[in-house]
């Protein structure tokens, strides 16, 4: 009872703790904060240079009528006194400026052919790209937290409905700040459906795997504790929620289950032989308690390869990992055994029965007779004779697969492209697009210039120089922008030559347009506009012409005393994307090192920690072979997949591997104790590997296609890893037992002969009784 009594108390605990969960989806969650990246994207780019913009998309009819521009202008009103907003930018402002500087009246003309003739010759492409499109920007800080973001976002959509548009107009609100919003949105309910899916999932396959038992249901409740309990870490540790991190949940679904089924299985087993429940609890505790313990700190340290990578929400994913099995094993150790214990001791007083007469496993001192054991029994312990009597011709097999799987894994290819890791028909991504195809592409390769003077004129005539150099010499650079294209529009079309007169035209300039070029007087900013390069060129193709820019800029060297340094969203994601596929398999070599030198430690037998790697290893080569015949694509999901799979198999094999030691321990020989191991901890591996398939099966259904495609794969590997169980480890174990025994049994056999050599009447005689 005082157990149950803290649990519950945990449990209101975890609920507060949860609250404080936040969705993240900024750079903050795909580059480590102390990299140099980092720092020039975040401390000198966004924080001095960058601007964001909800952008507000009037199309339909004829957008320079006068009724659609006077509402533009009302809305350009209304969204100004935002806070946080720095400025508004329209058709509409253009058009009255020019009216003022015409007719001395700040207005917007009533007349067709004068507004027709103020947008042929004043209004930018941008704000007005065709008759059917006008375009008002709501611009405010790139440094601005996601809150304010969201309240900038939800202000400019009441603008829109309060500017009064005419009725056969439609009005879009979109730009980055939007789209991540809407992602954030379908993050959440997402999360949502995939643990309602896994919880009918796992519901389903413990009714019909798990008949063995009574209450076989229980694991599950058990296992959606350990779930709260670590929705409560990661509140109160601060671990963000983020498009990688919510697949966690279900894969710890089907990892946690297994703890409880493992517990559930070995107390059941122990009262089917007539002891009692204190006796059942403790030999539970004794003989699964540290096997299972054992399993959670290999499955750990294939977890721990992932902090290797430098992306924060891959690393953030890990933590989740490493925290859920730890909440997920302390909820089975003591909440479920204790439930169970407690049910045992009520079902005999007629308070809770039994599901069904029989329901209880039958005893299992040796192995039942055929026709007393069920077909899964039959099944798994058949396929451990065949396995343990041609270990050769299985192994030989499997390790052809492997190796060809390992060859052909370096030529699965890398999906780069990001906008298809979300769904593809959430109206935000839908709305981002329209955008891009009506005012073409804003991708930008972002320069910061630290130099001693800002006004120096010989910097500002390099920066139009290069400019012009790169839109003119490279196809895919399509303009720039910087503090001296405002300079020359304020000058006549020229750079001025003495620095007196640059300052006094920096006097001039509106704080917002300065400030957006330029910081103190030591860094300025260049922008190239290279388009929609992310659908165009891809990451590589972006990596690629970011390093031709910074060739050209050796080449094209700026005045002495001047550094350029290249950053901006689109090169932030060909880092990252470069970090999180490239690093997988040192990651999946680092996660094989952890977890068999974590075997040596825990047994100091290099046999015990062997055996279960040389089955993963297996596993991950017939996962590279299955995704390039199958032709799949890895993604910064799948590229953690090889510490997933020395995480989760290895779990299935040391579990095998402890029941097969015990069994040997009680006399048996290696076949002996396998077939006994096989059967009698079979059931409860097959039954919990197939709630973890299960359990990845709920991340398929998921909308964002990085998800989804991540649980295709983990379900193929889980089953991969339960046939390396049940087929290939038998015959590993075996064989090197055996031939262990073997060497030992010879070798003490030559110490007797050395310590008691034969004579050689001996010899005579007993070849004579022969």
């Amino acid at each position: 009872m005082p157990i149950i009594i803290i649990a519950l108390l945990l449990m209101i605990i975890s609920f507060q703790g949860a609250s404080l969960i936040e969705m993240a989806s900024g750079t903050d969650t795909f580059v480590d904060k102390d990299s140099k990246l980092y720092q020039d994207f975040d401390h000198l780019y966004l924080n001095l240079f960058s601007t964001e913009s909800i952008v507000v998309m009037v199309e339909g009819g004829d957008v320079s009528q006068y009724e659609v521009l006077k509402a533009m202008d009302r809305l350009q009103q209304s969204t100004q006194n935002i806070p946080n907003v720095l400025e508004v930018t329209s058709a509409s402002s253009v058009i009255k400026d020019a009216n003022y500087r015409a007719t001395g009246r700040s207005e917007i003309p009533r007349d067709a052919e004068v507004i027709d003739e103020i947008i042929g010759s004043s209004v930018p492409r941008v704000f007005i790209p065709d008759k059917t499109h006008a375009v008002v920007s709501v611009v405010f800080s790139g440094s601005a937290s996601e809150a304010m973001q969201e309240d900038i976002l939800r202000e400019t959509e009441r603008s829109v409905e309060l500017a009064g548009f005419p009725a056969d107009y439609t009005i879009i609100v979109t730009g980055n700040p939007a789209f991540n919003m809407a992602m954030n949105d379908e993050m959440m309910s997402s999360m949502s459906l995939l643990l309602m899916l896994s919880v009918i999932l796992m519901i389903v396959i413990l009714y019909l795997a798990f008949q063995h038992v009574r209450w076989r249901l229980l694991p599950l409740p058990i296992v959606l504790l350990g779930i709260i309990f670590t929705f409560g870490a990661m509140g109160y540790l601060n671990i963000p929620m983020t498009m990688v991190s919510m697949a966690a949940f279900p894969v710890l679904i089907g990892l946690g289950i297994d703890y409880a089924i493992q517990f559930h299985n070995r107390i059941e087993e122990e009262l089917a032989k007539g002891e009692s429940a204190e006796e059942a609890v403790v030999e539970t505790i004794k003989h699964t308690g540290p096997a299972v313990l054992i399993a959670l700190i290999i499955t750990a340290l294939g977890f721990f390869s992932l902090f290797t990578s430098s992306v924060p929400m891959i690393q953030d994913f890990g933590k989740l990992l490493m925290i859920g099995i730890v909440m997920c094993f302390l909820s089975s150790l003591f909440v479920g055994v204790t439930v169970i214990y407690s049910f045992h001791r009520l079902g005999k007083t007629n308070i809770i029965r039994k599901l069904r007469p029989g329901s209880a496993p039958r005893g299992n001192n040796s192995i039942d007779a055929e026709k007393d054991s069920g077909l899964l029994d039959r099944v798994i312990g058949k396929i451990a004779t065949v396995s343990i009597h041609h270990p050769f011709i299985i192994l030989t097999v499997a390790s052809l697969l492997c190796v060809g799987g390992i060859y052909v894994d370096t030529m699965v290819p890398i999906s780069t492209d990001t906008e298809t890791f979300v769904p593809q028909d959430m109206p935000g991504l839908i709305d981002l697009q329209h955008m891009g195809d009506i005012l073409g592409g804003s991708d930008e390769l972002n320069i910061i210039i630290k130099t001693a003077d800002n006004a120096d004129p010989e910097l500002l005539k390099w920066m139009d120089e290069f400019s012009r150099h790169e839109i003119e010499g490279r196809d895919h650079i399509y303009g720039s922008s910087s503090i001296v294209d405002v300079v020359k529009d304020m000058n006549g079309g020229t750079i001025p030559d003495n620095r007196a007169d640059v300052e006094a035209l920096y006097a001039e300039m509106p704080d917002t347009t300065r400030d957006r070029y330029m910081h103190g007087n030591s860094m300025t900013m260049l922008n190239l506009n290279i388009g929609n390069a992310m659908e165009q060129l891809g990451l590589e193709g972006i990596e690629a012409l970011g390093n031709i820019v910074e060739e050209d800029i050796i080449w094209m060297a700026p005045p002495p005393g001047t550094s350029a340094t290249i950053t901006g969203g689109s090169m932030i994601f060909v880092a990252v994307i470069s970090a999180l596929t490239s690093g997988r398999t040192m990651m999946t070599l680092l996660g094989i090192m952890l977890v068999f030198f974590g075997l040596l430690v825990i047994y100091r037998d290099y046999l015990k920690a062997l055996t279960p790697v040389i089955t993963m290893i297996m596993v991950v080569g017939w996962s590279g072979g299955i995704m390039y015949y199958s032709g799949m694509e890895y993604t910064p999901m799948t590229a953690t997949l090889g510490a997933l799979i020395l995480g989760i198999g290895s779990e299935y094999a040391v579990l095998m591997m402890e029941r097969y030691f015990e069994e040997k321990d009680r006399g048996a020989t290696p076949e002996e104790a396998m077939q006994e191991a096989s059967v009698k901890i079979g059931k409860a591996i097959f039954t919990s590997g197939l709630t973890t398939v299960f359990g990845f099966s709920a991340l398929i259904a998921s909308p964002f296609v990085i998800t989804s495609s991540f649980g295709i794969i983990t379900v193929i590997d889980v089953v991969l890893a339960l046939v390396a169980t049940f087929v290939i480890f038998p015959a590993v174990i075996v064989f090197l037992d055996k031939n262990r025994e073997n060497r030992k049994n010879k070798k003490r056999l030559k110490q007797r002969a050395g310590a008691f050599p034969i004579r050689s009447d001996e010899r005579t005689q007993e070849v004579n009784v022969t």
